[in-house]
């Protein structure tokens, strides 16, 4: 029996590149857990894609899962299939360039290989409770992380 987890992720960057924060929030019935991280240079995209592999990799039994997540470029590559033909093509782009942050796609990909997933596109900064939170641990990652006037 698979249990199932829902998980809102969200990225964020001041300045991109610059310093990053990600914040993810897991749901399995009536217990969250709420994690975030930051990276002192980095870009809004890897804040994306990191929020979603650290909450996934929390997950220690196989899970089906569904991810919201307001990053086209996250949803998109699964939902439009373009990892699997990055994968495929020895992760190169349509165009034959190489894939952008292909590590953590790499290991996002294998850690997601476990379960049954699906991903939702949230609208951002809107009424989505989950997403606005998780927007607030990113952001308040950076907060915390940077000193002011640097």
């Amino acid at each position: 029996m698979a249990y199932k987890v829902t998980i809102y992720t969200d990225g964020a960057c001041s300045g991109n590149p610059g310093p990053g924060g990600w914040g993810a929030i897991l749901m399995y019935n009536d217990y969250k857990k709420e994690i975030s991280g930051f990276n002192k240079n980095t870009t809004n995209n890897i804040m994306e894609i990191t929020a979603v592999l650290e909450a996934v990799k929390l997950l220690k039994v196989e899970s089906e899962i569904i991810i919201y997540s307001d990053s086209a470029y996250v949803v998109n590559a699964f939902n439009q299939k373009w990892i699997y033909n990055w994968q495929k093509n020895n992760w190169k782009t349509a165009d034959k360039k190489d894939v952008k942050n292909k590590e953590l796609w790499e290991e996002l990909f294998n850690v997601l290989s476990k379960h049954k997933f699906e991903f939702i596109k949230v609208k951002g900064h809107s009424d989505n409770e989950y997403n606005n939170r998780c927007d607030y641990l990113a952001t308040n990652e950076i907060k915390i992380n940077v000193k002011q006037g640097e």
